[in-house]
């Protein structure tokens, strides 16, 4: 699947699961994404590693651990972009051709 493809299906099953009966402000679904990114790192304190999937729940069958979340940070950006009609395979196409223009750690900021 492309990016925009990924965009509308991610949209689509947020809006199937009722994830969308009540508007939700742009703060609120930056903040969602900020969460799932806090628990990737509280995944990452806890020792997990870094690049498995880890299988939880009742079932054991929940992708769990710092990929999933990674990948929850993601699908609440696909999700974001598909209600606010943001084309982001273009977006990510040119900011990505411009970071390629810029010179050797630009910014110099530290942290």
């Amino acid at each position: 699947m492309s990016i925009n493809q990924l965009v509308k299906s991610a949209h689509e099953n947020a809006v199937n699961k009722g994830w969308w009966e009540e508007d939700r402000s742009f703060g609120e679904l930056i903040a969602l994404m900020h969460s799932e990114l806090s628990e990737a790192l509280e995944f990452y304190r806890e020792g997990a590693p870094i690049n498995e999937l880890l299988y939880t729940g009742i079932s054991g069958l929940k992708p769990d651990g710092i990929p999933a979340e990674l990948a929850d940070v993601v699908i609440r950006v696909f999700d974001t972009c598909g209600r606010y009609g943001i084309d982001l395979e273009a977006a990510i196409t040119e900011k990505m051709a411009y970071n390629a223009t810029r010179p050797q750690r630009h910014g110099g900021k530290v942290i």
